[in-house]
């Protein structure tokens, strides 16, 4: 699988969104994504319990570890490469996260507006 171009919304060098926990399509740090990557895994957010709790009533728990697959299970604070039709949902919702706009791929403008992912810019100076 070869990566996309990786730069962010803001037209700069795509950040890394999480080391620990590990997040991203490749699993390595950012939201860099592919052809592959059909959910498009391309927003950095910063988890909130309300997004949290939203995740898992629509079927996504987010919150609880599953060892087996080397997952600790998210909380508040914790960085996380989400599917861009996920985020916007949530958005459409009233509880979505905020999002770091330097971590969060380019190809997420596919999907979200930079109108909306800007009204949620973890780092305002960014926006």
């Amino acid at each position: 699988m070869e990566k996309d171009p990786s730069f962010n919304v803001l037209g700069s060098a795509l950040a890394t969104c999480s080391t620990a926990p590990m997040t991203g399509f490749f699993r390595n740090g950012a939201c860099d994504t592919c052809a592959a990557d059909q959910g498009s895994h391309t927003v950095c957010a910063v988890m909130t319990d309300e997004f949290l709790a939203f995740s898992k009533y629509v079927g996504n728990d987010l919150s609880t570890p599953r060892p087996e697959f080397g997952f600790p299970g998210l909380k508040a604070g914790d960085g996380w490469c989400l599917c861009a039709s996920r985020f916007l949902q949530a958005h459409e919702e009233g509880c979505a996260p905020q999002v770091n706009l330097h971590a969060t791929h380019v190809r997420a403008l596919e999907i979200v507006s930079i109108d909306i992912l800007r009204g949620y810019a973890a780092d305002t100076s960014a926006s």
